[in-house]
Order: C-alpha cells, then structure tokens, then sequence
C-alpha cells in the first residue's frame, strides 16, 4: 500500500484534506444547512408513478443540454422574481459546486486569479485550487460585511479574472445591498474585465429581494443558485446558473457531455412544479432561526446577524473544545474555518430545543 504522498500528484495537492463535514452519530445533526423537512409523501409517491418512462430509456443518452430543465428554470425564477428569462440564460448542473467549477474551468485556470471576500464558502478557494486558479482572499470588516474601500482596492491591485460575492454569505449569514455588488462589479470590470459570481445558495431565507435583476444590463454578472436548501432537495444535486447566454455558450465548452442524468432532470422537472409547496417550509425555517438567536443571545453568546438557514454563535476561548462538549450532548454542530466562532443549522423545533439545552449553561 501506498500513501497518497507516495503518488505523483499536482504538488500544490500535497499535504492537503479533503473538503466535507464530519459525520458522526449524534442524536440531532445541525451541520450542514440542510433543510429539516422531507418531501411530502404525495409528492414522492408521483414522482416515482412518473419516473417509468424514463427508467425505461436508460439505455439512451438524456438531454445534453437540458433544454426543457432550463425552462422550467427560468419560470421559477420569473414567478420568484419578476424577472423574464430565457432558457439559454440558464445552466444547470450537478449542484451549484459543479456550475461554480464549470465557471473557473472556463474563465479561471493556471496563470489566472479568482478572488473572495473571507469568512466565506470555503468550496469557491476548493475548486479554484482544484482548477489551477490562483486564489486571494480579502478579509471581510469585523461584523462580516463587505468592506468596500478595501475590497475595491483589492481588485484593483490583484486584477482577478473572477470575484465571488456570497448572499447570504456561509458561513457567518450576512446579507450584502445591490449597491455593494454594483460597485464591486464596476472596480472589476475597470481592473478587468471580470467575471462576478453571486452565490445565492440561501437567497430563499433572507429578508430582502434576490439581485438577479442586476444582471439585465451586466454581462459578466451571473446569478448561482440551488435547490438544495429553500426547496430542501440537497440529495438530488441540482443547482443554476442565471447570465448572459454568451456565458452559457462558454460553460457549454467544459462541462462534460451528458453531465445531467435522465432520472435528475425528469425529477427536476416534476418538483419545480410544487416549488411553492416546497418553499413553504421556509417560513418555518427562518421563525426557528429567529428563535435561536433569540436563545442564544439570551444564553450569553454572541450572534451574528443571519439570512440564511444557519447561525453563527460565539465567541469561545477554544471552539473546537465547545464544539466536542455541544457533540457529547447530542447534537453537531459546525466548527467552521472562523476562529472563535461555531455555526448551527436551523432544524425542526424539536432538534433546534436539543441543541438549545446542549449550550446551557453558556460554553466558555
């Protein structure tokens, strides 16, 4: 047997561990921003009476470019926002962590930059690694917003060839204003031109509008987004792109041929058609939420105000130590990349009161 230093990888790989959570046996599992709620047994049960079809055709090929999938997109996003857009506006792929790889295999790559503005999703620095994308990080101000004068001055010294911009950002929650993200997109194209990527995993939970009308007049503006979490499909992979058609076009030039199955695009499809059902639970969600941080701040923790399905507490002398005492009470939680801090998934009721006993008395 060999170690996987004894084999001849990229030399930047060395030394490295792969990205995930732990998964670990725990009562009640709050670590990974799923949603708690499962598909509704009516809506499983067509799903299944409507997959024959297609089972019956797995000796074809599916749709290489998932055409009607991408319409259907579009439409929840018309209905969600207001605005009309085509399907050759639209990409889909096996989750937004695929279409954010496809985006950095065609704009990112050796001798090129990518940068983000840190705490924040850790898959962005992953795969621009993976793909041989140089990789700066800006630190965000002490609440976790975007600080503009120093990001801007970033992108104007780095010259990135794409910028990532999370909202709500994960994993600390925090929202960001259309004007922050015009202003970022503008210092990019002046240093540029640049691709600006707006990660809108969790746009679903948070108080303000979507900023997907700011691509209409902005071509290197893309919108990403999933259906993952609002929806609670995590197990099914499928996330989207919204941009211009050009940028469509170039990530037609990487992504793999047949990348979509039949069964993910044919269930896809069905579910979008109950997405207001599906998005009712969200109400719920961010009621819980509410009520954590509620709890938390009442318990003596600090919280970091949040958009998303998650929470960001602290602050701890040694959070990796409270974080095996919140385990050893029966449920996970996040020890995240953010010194001092943990973050919670917001569950059901019941699974959100487990971990509110599991952090009383407050943990130091």
């Amino acid at each position: 047997m060999v170690s996987i230093e004894d084999l001849p990888i990229r030399p930047e790989l060395k030394g490295l561990t792969a990205y995930g959570a732990p998964r670990i046996d725990v009562p009640v599992r709050l670590n990974t921003n799923e949603n708690p709620y499962p598909l509704p047994d009516v809506l499983v049960d067509r799903i299944v009476a409507g997959l024959g079809p297609v089972l019956r055709d797995l000796n074809r090929y599916p749709d290489r470019d998932a055409v009607a999938l991408r319409a259907a997109l579009a439409k929840h996003l018309e209905d969600g926002t207001g605005c009309s857009l085509s399907d050759r506006q639209i990409w889909a792929a096996n989750g937004s962590n695929e279409i954010i790889q496809q985006l950095l295999q065609a704009f990112g790559g050796p001798g090129r930059v990518a940068l983000g503005f840190e705490p924040s999703y850790a898959v962005h620095r992953e795969i621009a690694r993976s793909t041989g994308t140089g990789w700066v990080a800006v630190p965000r101000a002490e609440d976790f917003t975007i600080a503009l004068d120093a990001s801007r001055a970033a992108i104007a010294r780095h010259r990135p060839q794409v910028v990532f911009v999370t909202a709500p950002n994960n994993p600390t929650g925090t929202g960001v204003s259309a004007d922050a993200v015009v202003a970022l997109y503008e210092a990019a194209q002046a240093a540029g031109p640049a691709l600006v990527v707006l990660d809108e995993a969790y746009v679903e939970f948070q108080s303000a509008p979507s900023l997907l009308p700011l691509i209409a007049d902005r071509p290197l503006l893309v919108v990403v987004r999933t259906l993952s979490k609002g929806l609670g499909l995590a197990g099914l992979r499928l996330g989207y792109l919204a941009g211009d058609a050009a940028i469509v076009d170039a990530l037609r030039l990487v992504r793999l041929p047949y990348h979509l199955s039949a069964p993910t695009q044919a269930i896809a499809l069905a579910l979008l058609e109950r997405a207001p059902d599906l998005l009712g639970n969200v109400g719920r969600i961010t009621a819980e939420r509410d009520r954590m941080v509620r709890e938390l701040r009442a318990a003596g923790y600090e919280v970091a105000a949040s958009e998303a399905n998650f929470v960001q507490f602290g602050r701890f002398r040694d959070s990796h130590r409270a974080w095996r005492e919140i385990v050893a009470r029966g449920a996970l939680v996040r020890d995240s990349e953010v010194p001092s801090w943990l973050r919670v998934s917001v569950g059901t009721p019941a699974e959100n009161d487990v971990f509110l006993a599991a952090v009383r008395p407050r943990l130091s």
